[in-house]
């Protein structure tokens, strides 16, 4: 562990966005194993990457001995968080908000240790304090204690009042309240002194640091963690192909390897001190070594290599990096059938071969309906032997006989034929 005090190494990472009454919060931590807790509501089936900075910032606090509790939310699931939104979210039935609970419970459970004695950490949801609550009582109890004239005033909800369109409902607006009673609820059963969120979050904590001292007369404190933000400007955790998920079956391994593997030098070393374990000092070490080498840096094969395992463990980084070394290599003899099957899930563009229409048409059309170039483009890699297929060179002389080269016996695991045109475009058409 770093000789750094926790806010410190935090501080050092820039993992620090505000927090409450900071001297304070420094000598409770310090002084105390405190319980903390961040939510993850199930908006989706999946948790996705934007949810990793806070799920190994609780990683980090149960390092320094403090006792990490996950809360999915079970009831402010099926409300909405209007937080920065610009419209009203679709709001989900309580079996399909239920399934995505349970999915996201285990998740969230592989980046916290369970059996870890004193510090152990636990999963919980807010249903459980909230399915059985009348409205009357909550108005009286919880809501007396909330001034519509502040709420108003949380930046996250001004901006939908003023933004033109439907403004925001009753329903997103009492969220709030919601996630407040929440922190309240969770001091009083579990002794939590201590939320975390993103920054997009801190009307809410701050919310719930107020209803806890009204309530239960105790002191707790809030932090939220910055957004994390490209140097570009554009979205983190979007592709072209979308969002980047946790769930392997929603985005594999290879393409999540892929993802950190291009990121932007200018993003990598704050992305290592984001998403990694990495001592502040060895990622300063791995910055300076790349700044005095020549040609291409290793910290984004360092971060692919870091968050792949921590997300999919050993086995989902070799596979990973198994696939990244025989598509670069086009050696694909050690390739897996679920190797294959993670390219055409969303490794590679991909496409299901027409038997019938290989009879009688040509390979340039094939590769050009696929999108590998256009009728003239194809035939030139043709003419060079620059196309491949399984590793093997095919030049014009196969272009009429697509079902010879496509034939089930050439291909890989009875199902699969990379093509390969150049040193770059590739396509996994399947049988």
């Amino acid at each position: 562990m770093s000789e750094l005090t926790l806010l410190q190494d935090f501080k050092a990472r820039g993992l620090i966005a505000q927090m409450t009454s900071e001297e304070e919060l420094e000598n409770h931590l310090n002084e105390n194993s405190v319980t903390l807790y961040c939510g993850f509501d199930p908006t989706a089936d999946s948790l996705h990457i934007g949810s990793l900075v806070p799920l190994l910032t609780l990683k980090r606090f149960q390092q320094y001995g403090h006792k990490p509790l996950a809360l999915v939310g079970g009831a402010t699931g099926l409300i909405g968080d209007p937080s920065f939104k610009a419209q009203e979210r679709k709001l989900n039935d309580d079996e399909t908000v239920a399934g995505w609970v349970d999915k996201i419970k285990e998740q969230v459970s592989a980046f916290i240790d369970f059996d870890c004695g004193d510090n152990s950490a636990s999963v919980v949801n807010n249903l459980d304090w909230t399915r059985g609550l009348d409205v009357l009582t909550f108005l009286r109890d919880v809501g007396k204690h909330f001034s519509v004239n502040q709420m108003i005033a949380k930046e996250s909800v001004k901006q939908r009042i003023d933004r033109d369109g439907d403004g925001i409902s009753f329903t997103e607006f009492t969220y709030m309240i919601l996630q407040s009673f929440d922190f309240q609820q969770l001091n009083k059963s579990h002794e939590c002194t201590l939320q975390i969120g993103g920054s997009d979050q801190w009307g809410n904590i701050t919310g719930g640091t107020e209803l806890t001292r009204r309530m239960n007369g105790n002191r707790v404190y809030g932090m939220t963690l910055p957004l994390v933000t490209k140097s570009d400007g554009t979205k983190f955790g979007k592709t072209e192909s979308g969002t980047i998920w946790l769930s392997a079956a929603k985005t594999s391994p290879y393409a999540f390897y892929q993802f950190w593997l291009q990121v932007a030098d200018a993003d990598a070393y704050q992305f290592l001190k984001y998403f990694t374990f990495l001592s502040v000092s060895e990622i300063d070490q791995i910055e300076a070594d790349d700044k005095e080498r020549q040609g291409r840096p290793e910290a984004q094969a360092i971060l692919a290599s870091e968050v792949t395992k921590l997300v999919h463990k050993e086995e989902g980084l070799v596979a990973a990096q198994r696939i990244t070394d025989a598509l670069f290599s086009g050696n694909l003899a050690d390739l897996s059938k679920g190797d294959f099957e993670q390219l055409k899930q969303d490794g590679l563009p991909s496409s299901a071969l027409d038997l019938e229409a290989l009879e009688s048409g040509l390979l340039t059309s094939l590769l050009s309906d696929a999108d590998m170039g256009n009728g003239k483009q194809v035939k030139d890699a043709l003419q060079r032997n620059a196309v491949n297929v399984n590793g093997v060179a095919i030049g014009l002389d196969s272009n009429s006989k697509g079902a010879e080269v496509f034939a089930r016996s050439a291909s890989i695991h009875q199902k699969y034929f990379l093509v390969k045109l150049g040193k770059k475009k590739h396509h996994l058409f399947y049988l």
